[in-house]
């Protein structure tokens, strides 16, 4: 009788959820989408307004990864102990969210919300996908990276500059975030040895250029968004080339390094007319 007081099958074998992963975003590279449009806007147009609502998107965009695992649970209808902490947290980073949003709409003339009014649909289209358990499709994934980009011409708003204006830095980080989805797609495909077209991403990252070159000619600026181009097509052409048996973590923050770096290439542009 004591022998079987002491088998295995008495033991919990529960484990407490995993924190970490309810709490932050699992894709490196969306961090890169996050902090490229936030270290633009701030670095062309710094105010405490800009810094603020820069805070508020950070806490907005946390809420995804809770959000998500949180909405799944509820369309299977049934809740986990996973489900309710997730719950926990992004309502946590909503309130967080809505606060400061609050402050800075108080504080400010409106027509910094325009951006981020353009993005809202974006952003509806991920957590729809994300409540199917389809996020990892194309769509929403082009569609939560370019709702990102909103925040560099809100923040610059904010700092004084015309809407138009401030559009145009969302069209030159999209262009990025559009080629860098394609190739980091690509690439994990390759290293996985599965079919992909690397002429059609190569034609994207051309078309891209071509844009760039027309925006800087148009408003004789962003010249260096041209040349950020230039090189995110050589990284795809040179990455694409054979398999390099790497990591997708690697792929992810070496892409986050060329998000920054083309981001920076806009920003010196900017500053140096």
């Amino acid at each position: 009788m004591a022998a079987s007081i002491n088998k295995p099958s008495q033991r919990t074998n529960s484990k407490s959820p995993n924190i970490r992963s309810i709490a932050l975003p699992t894709e490196h590279g969306a961090w890169g989408f996050l902090l490229e449009p936030m270290l633009l806007g701030l670095l062309l147009a710094p105010t405490l307004a800009g810094l603020l609502l820069a805070c508020a998107m950070f806490a907005a965009f946390l809420i995804h990864q809770p959000l998500k695992i949180a909405t799944k649970a509820t369309v299977k209808g049934r809740g986990t102990p996973r489900s309710r902490i997730a719950w926990r947290f992004a309502i946590g980073y909503g309130l967080t969210a809505l606060v400061l949003l609050a402050i800075v709409f108080l504080t400010n003339p409106l027509d910094f919300a325009v951006p981020l009014a353009l993005a809202l649909p974006l952003v509806i289209v991920q957590q729809v996908f994300d409540a199917r358990n389809k996020s990892r499709s194309l769509l929403p994934e082009l569609a939560g990276s370019l709702a990102l980009g909103a925040i560099a011409p809100a923040i610059a708003i904010l700092g004084g500059w015309a809407i138009g204006a401030a559009l145009v830095l969302w069209a030159l980080l999209a262009l990025r975030t559009v080629t860098s989805i394609l190739f980091v797609r690509g690439k994990l495909r390759l290293e996985h040895g599965k079919d992909f077209s690397k002429q059609a991403i190569i034609i994207v990252h051309l078309v891209a250029i071509g844009i760039a070159v027309v925006v800087a000619l148009a408003l004789q600026t962003a010249w260096l968004a041209v040349i950020g181009m230039l090189i995110l097509t050589a990284r795809a052409y040179l990455g694409l080339r054979q398999p390099e048996q790497i990591k997708p973590k690697v792929v992810g923050f070496r892409e986050m390094g060329y998000g920054i770096l083309y981001t920076v290439l806009i920003a010196v542009g900017y500053l140096l007319l």
